[in-house]
């Protein structure tokens, strides 16, 4: 037996292809536990030594990091130690507005997805920017991305200064601007430029009111304690309604602006707007943000259509060449008045009033939220959906009364008139008179002069007439 083995060793010792098989085991044996064991390693000093951070598209931090990242690329080339970052790069493209109110573009170069290192405050960070491909978020168009942080050390305070810091330079451009978000699937996305701040006293409304809405939206943002000792829900509502172009809008982006809050515009009668949508969205709005819900009277199903007033002549005013210009100037077109009127909730298909009932008060309903909502006509409204607790506010925006005509005149000419009391200002304001004229329409006319208040007056009378003709919009 000893001798077979002995025979059956010597036999495998001298075959050239055995020894060159075992050789190669032997080789892929180690370099495999060289692999594991590298791994092993790299897993123990990631745990033990590392400090990783991961910011999703989703989160409200997201584009504040993403910014100041690419801020740090712009200022700084020098910080980015990019590995293939000269070949494969991303465009930035920074649209900029000037004092003057003019915009230009300005194009910057930064690392594109993929791996890079960034050197900030003695530390070299290692920056992974992944976009997905096919993942999507809810019903949203937009890839899912993310960038992770990684870097040497376990103290925390390094990215809790850096997310300080990324929404302090974000916030800091916001300064002196009103942000406005549109809802896209189930998220909010910036929507066009940030409006500027809108002083509350460029929008003329009835004596008291403006300030009686400032007092009460001041009180509740200083009294959330107030609210949570008591059990109440931290929330309110406002339910802005009137005759279009008395100053609902424009009331709700001064308000805004005045403390500093971002505008955050919904559309319930957009295709697709459901349910749980509206849920969601009403409970996800950015922080320190106004949610606005404009026509809301178009989210009541079954409504009767708005008709179209008979008295509106169909030659648009093209008889009376006065009156005629009045009408251009102020974009008025019958045909389209109409299609808009006698189909108010064209685009809804899904959202129900019990749904949208819900959202507003139900028990997913977020709290912190302040509501806006509008209507020209409240008395298509359905009684439930203005009850306290979703409506704390019920505030009529009414056509100008003559102070406001007066008001709205002596802005127009701060150097001709300095005072509302001024001769010119009160001749124009009886001549308009009480509850005649919308704030857009006097607007729209004194704008035709805006230089000349003579012609503005002069041309009052006219005006007047192409205002009780109904041959300028309402």
């Amino acid at each position: 037996m000893e001798k077979l083995q002995a025979l059956f060793y010597d036999t495998l010792s001298q075959n050239p292809y055995f020894n060159a098989g075992a050789g190669l085991f032997g080789m892929g044996l180690g370099i495999s536990i060289l692999k594991k064991s590298a791994q092993i390693g790299n897993m123990i000093i990631r745990r033990n030594f590392t400090l990783t951070l991961e910011v999703a598209s989703h989160d409200k931090a997201y584009p504040w990091v993403l910014s100041w990242i690419t801020q740090k690329a712009i200022s700084k080339n020098r910080n980015w130690l990019t590995r293939g970052a000269g070949q494969h790069l991303s465009v930035d493209t920074n649209v900029v507005r000037s004092e003057s109110g003019r915009i230009f573009a300005e194009f910057q170069f930064i690392p594109s997805t993929g791996i890079h290192y960034l050197y900030h405050n003695n530390r070299i960070i290692k920056v992974e920017r992944v976009r997905a491909s096919q993942t999507l978020q809810g019903a949203s168009t937009a890839p899912f991305e993310s960038v992770t942080l990684t870097t040497i050390g376990r103290d925390r305070k390094l990215f809790s200064s850096l997310l300080e810091e990324a929404r302090s330079t974000a916030l800091s451009k916001e300064e002196g601007w009103t942000p406005v978000y549109k809802a896209v699937g189930h998220e909010w996305r910036p929507f066009g430029f940030p409006r500027r701040k809108r002083p509350l006293n460029s929008v003329v409304l009835a004596r008291g009111v403006a300030e009686d809405l400032v007092g009460d939206l001041s009180d509740f943002l200083d009294n959330q304690e107030w609210y949570i000792k008591r059990g109440i829900p931290y929330r309110r509502g406002y339910l802005l309604y009137g005759p279009p172009g008395c100053g609902k809008s424009s009331f709700i982006s001064a308000v805004a602006g005045h403390f500093d809050l971002s505008l955050c515009v919904l559309s319930l009668s957009e295709i697709g707007m459901s349910s749980d949508r509206l849920d969601h969205l009403l409970t996800h709005a950015p922080m320190q943000s106004i949610v606005v819900l404009e026509d809301i009277d178009v989210a009541v199903p079954g409504r009767d259509s708005l008709q179209m007033d008979s008295s509106i002549g169909s030659d648009n005013g093209k008889s009376d060449p006065l009156i005629y210009k009045f009408n251009s100037i102020l974009n008025f077109d019958p045909f389209v008045s109409h299609v808009a009127a006698t189909n108010p909730y064209a685009g809804m298909r899904n959202l129900t009033l019990s749904g949208l009932l819900n959202a507003l008060d139900g028990v997913t309903s977020s709290e912190g939220r302040i509501l806006f909502m509008t209507t020209n006509f409240i008395d298509r409204l359905d009684s439930a959906l203005v009850r306290p607790g979703r409506v704390d506010r019920v505030v009529k925006v009414d056509l100008c009364d003559r102070e406001q005509v007066a008001r709205l005149f002596s802005r127009f000419y701060p150097h001709h008139s300095d005072m509302q009391e001024h001769p010119m200002a009160q001749t124009f304001a009886s001549i308009i008179g009480d509850t005649t004229a919308s704030a857009a329409q006097i607007q729209g006319y004194l704008l035709m002069h805006k230089e000349r208040p003579d012609v503005a007056l002069e041309d009052a009378e006219a005006f007047l007439t192409a205002l009780r003709t109904h041959k300028v919009t309402r």
